[in-house]
């Protein structure tokens, strides 16, 4: 359903493992739009589980990302968004012509340790800080 249907705006962050980058800036943006935004992540080839790390350097924040599981890609999750985020993946993330496509080039947190990550963390809040006032949401913290 896009945010024509919803009347919320919509977002998809995509990295390739939809473990880290992309996990972290869904719940940020969960976290900071209050439920004012449909948030969706996907990655173009999932990990197994979310990367720890990460999930630590959420917790520091109060948002837990632990019950996230990564997601595979698909083309109705690009249809329903009205903005997609790709972060890192390079020719790995599809492109599909007439969507709203930002491209946020970030380290990966894969295999990084916590002080490595959270300069990754700070950056994807102040990103999606900015994607709040793209699409018109007041942030809730």
């Amino acid at each position: 359903m896009s945010s024509t249907e919803t009347s919320k705006p919509s977002a998809l962050f995509v990295c390739v493992h939809n473990a880290g980058r992309s996990q972290m800036a869904a719940g940020f943006l969960r976290e900071l739009s209050g439920d004012a935004v449909e948030v969706r992540s996907a990655g173009s080839m999932p990990a197994q589980m979310i990367n720890p790390t990460a999930v630590e350097a959420m917790l520091e924040r109060g948002i837990d990302i632990r019950a996230e599981q990564p997601k595979v890609l698909t083309d109705e999750a690009v249809r329903a968004s009205d903005v997609v985020i790709t972060m890192g993946c390079g020719d790995a993330c599809p492109w599909y012509p007439g969507k709203d496509y930002q491209d946020w080039e970030l380290d990966d947190p894969a295999g990084q340790g916590i002080e490595a990550v959270r300069p990754i963390r700070d950056e994807i809040e102040r990103r999606v800080r900015g994607l709040l006032g793209q699409l018109g949401v007041e942030p809730t913290a």
